[in-house]
């Protein structure tokens, strides 16, 4: 039913110089990246109301959302990550 949310592709491109993803190349990594930022500013957000249990909790989502950012942008980097010198791929 989702499938196309999920479809295979390059949604970020590679850095030039350096080891990693670069700014997301399609609409699924932007989607990607702004979900993660509503997870990085959910903990204090919710620290703010909710009280310091809350950002324990908070700090403990953004922590699974960092690690499956990297897992999804490793995935769909064009051309994986690896070390680069600046050339063109």
């Amino acid at each position: 039913m989702f499938h196309w949310l999920f479809e295979d592709g390059d949604w970020f491109a590679p850095k030039r110089y350096g080891y990693g993803a670069d700014l997301p190349i399609a609409w699924q990594g932007w989607a990607v990246l702004g979900i993660y930022l509503a997870i990085a500013i959910a903990p204090g957000v919710a620290a703010i109301f909710l009280g310091p249990i809350a950002l324990g909790v908070g700090l403990v989502a953004l922590l699974l959302g960092t690690w499956a950012l990297i897992v999804i942008t490793r995935k769909h980097t064009r051309g994986g990550w690896r070390w680069r010198w600046g050339e063109k791929d």
